[in-house]
């Protein structure tokens, strides 16, 4: 056990009041490391998050905190030192998650999964809205010297699509820098609600209960259209990235959106609701195209390195350009489809590859689930009631 996970197992210790030890690393990356600590004499055990003393690890720290101190979500918050930038909180228990019943064999049980996995990010978005000012006192009591999480990233990625073009060779349409800085600025964003920043299928456990949704390093106010966007155009930021059949998305979308009208009744305007919904779908091609373009033309490969199956860079790249050549109207961000549609035919349509999969759960009836997902009889399937 390395000197940081002594020193976030000593420190949780006195912060729940009792000694935990055995410590199972069960998640790690730049920012932080989780531990599932066993409690004295066996009476159940804890999660434990160390983080980084790096800008983004100190940042991850707060998130994690003022996400949790919130309490409209995710596990009870046992306790936060930051000082030492170690989170307590309860242990939800191994159970699997939304991205295991999606990467299985049940398509009822998937389908449900995505639904109670929309409902909670709606339900706590909604919530949200009177408690903006708490979020504000809570980040100053466990601030670490860092901004919150917003939405700054969407005209950087701009920036960075204009240089990645550049690169690529692509000659960008008339207008497309001014309809980047619409982007940033647009009336969606004024549609705001907590996010735990990171709502991949992997951070949502599927418990005893519902959904509990984990790991809010990102956590923070966002437009809910981005979330949204992850129900139509599935998990535009997440390595398990497949398609999701048009019927079992519709229904997501559905309860997500049912939700959050509850503190935004306006969004129950359709018209409202699908500008909101385009907005969010130039805002994620743009975010990966940004992000990828540059390496996928070089070189195509998993979108994690230590992911084998599954779908490939380009493969997910494509698939973006694809839903943003659908779902964007001409009246809307001409510009920015103009870029999906020219990437997509003069770039992606000369991959070598096999078209974008659905989820294994979704693949055919008969078939056996793979890791590639082959299969596209998904929307026969039954779904379970709601």
């Amino acid at each position: 056990m390395d000197s940081i996970m002594r020193a976030a197992v000593h420190v949780a210790s006195e912060m729940v009041g009792a000694p935990v030890g055995e410590p199972e690393v069960v998640g790690r990356g730049l920012r932080s490391v989780v531990m599932r600590c066993s409690l004295t004499g066996g009476t159940g055990s804890v999660i434990v998050k160390a983080f980084s003393d790096e800008p983004e690890g100190r940042r991850s720290f707060t998130s994690e905190a003022v996400g949790l101190s919130l309490g409209l979500a995710g596990p009870a918050l046992l306790g936060a030192d930051a000082a030492a930038s170690v989170v307590v909180m309860e242990d939800v228990g191994p159970v699997p998650s939304l991205a295991d019943a999606l990467v299985g064999a049940d398509a009822p049980t998937a389908a449900l999964g995505l639904r109670g996995w929309a409902r909670e990010l709606g339900r706590i978005a909604a919530a949200s809205v009177e408690r903006r000012e708490k979020f504000t006192r809570l980040w100053k009591q466990y601030d670490k010297g860092m901004e919150p999480w917003g939405d700054e990233w969407i005209e950087q990625n701009g920036q960075q699509l204009l240089a990645a073009l550049e690169a690529a060779g692509v000659t960008p349409p008339a207008g497309l820098a001014a309809e980047l800085h619409q982007l940033a600025t647009a009336r969606e964003r004024e549609y705001t609600g907590f996010t735990p920043g990171d709502p991949c299928p992997y951070n949502a456990l599927i418990a005893p209960g519902g959904v509990r949704l984990i790991d809010f390093e990102f956590s923070g106010y966002l437009p809910v259209f981005l979330t949204a966007a992850y129900c139509r155009s599935p998990f535009p930021n997440c390595w398990c990235v497949y398609q999701i059949p048009d019927q079992v998305a519709a229904q997501t979308e559905r309860v997500f959106r049912a939700e959050v009208v509850r503190s935004y009744p306006g969004l129950a305007e359709d018209e409202v609701w699908e500008a909101g919904m385009r907005w969010a779908t130039a805002v994620w091609m743009v975010d990966a195209t940004a992000y990828w373009l540059r390496q996928v033309t070089l070189k195509d490969g998993p979108l994690r390195p230590d992911q084998s199956a599954g779908p490939t860079r380009r493969q997910v790249l494509r698939y973006r350009w694809e839903r943003a050549e659908e779902l964007l109207t001409e009246g809307d961000f001409p510009a920015v489809r103009a870029v999906a549609s020219t990437l997509l035919h003069e770039v992606g349509n000369k991959w070598e590859m096999p078209p974008f999969p659905v989820y294994p759960a979704f693949a055919r009836r008969h078939e056996s689930p793979s890791p590639t997902g082959v299969g596209t009889g998904a929307d026969s399937y039954p779904l379970s009631p709601a």
